[in-house]
């Protein structure tokens, strides 16, 4: 279990990332992703697919179109969405602690939000997963930001949508886009990891395997201790 806190406050609300962190869906992503490089003839790698995680889909493609001749963003980006959304796709699962954290919290009062790179409607429907979203009091989308991951105005907005201050917030994230943006804007945050190796995710004031490892009680309760037990 690993116990965290907040230096010098508590902690009074806790945002997730979705994707990744809440749900497992980074295989279904990795899939659309080479599936639309790879139907356009052009090669696709790891570090390609990197560049991806965490981030929304139309701004990681805008650095590609140049390479997709007459295509734009947008028709990109809706041929991944249907790869996505495809009957072949590999099925979406929760990220193990998930659903419990998530009610655990609820239950107990504290505000949650969502701050996903992802579509509303993407969103709600994986978030069945995990309980839905209706356990959440609010959620930013893709549509709801006009810079996603790493820029800090997702997270600003939920704290602002939570009416919480962000120095005593807790964000959960999976992916070095995310944690930047968390911490810009000034959160706590928690590296989880499901998409990257532990040393990716340095940024971030600790680092847990997934959701079983988190304890909120310990984590809203004195000066932040940056281990994983």
């Amino acid at each position: 279990m690993t116990r965290l806190s907040i230096p010098g406050t508590a902690a009074q609300a806790a945002l997730f990332d979705l994707d990744g962190t809440l749900v497992a869906t980074e295989h279904r992503s990795r899939a659309a992703w080479t599936r639309l490089f790879e139907a356009h003839g052009l090669p696709v790698d790891e570090a390609l697919l990197a560049g991806f995680v965490g981030r929304r889909g139309d701004e990681a493609l805008a650095e590609h179109v140049h390479r997709f001749p007459g295509r734009t963003v947008q028709e990109l980006f809706n041929e991944a969405l249907g790869y996505l959304n495809g009957p072949d796709s590999p099925p979406a699962y929760a990220v193990p602690g998930a659903e419990a954290l998530v009610r655990r919290l609820r239950a107990d009062g504290v505000p949650i939000a969502v701050v996903t790179s992802g579509l509303r409607k993407h969103a709600v429907e994986l978030l069945q997963l995990v309980g839905g979203a209706d356990l959440f009091a609010a959620m930013i989308s893709a549509e709801d930001v006009r810079q996603g991951k790493p820029h800090p105005e997702g997270y600003r907005s939920g704290c602002a949508a939570l009416e919480v201050d962000p120095n005593r917030a807790v964000a959960f994230e999976d992916a070095p886009a995310g944690i930047a943006a968390a911490k810009a804007a000034g959160l706590t945050c928690v590296g989880i990891t499901t998409t990257h190796p532990a040393a990716a995710l340095r940024a971030a004031d600790t680092v847990v395997s997934d959701l079983t490892e988190v304890d909120w009680p310990s984590l809203a309760a004195g000066p932040l201790s940056p281990n994983v037990a």
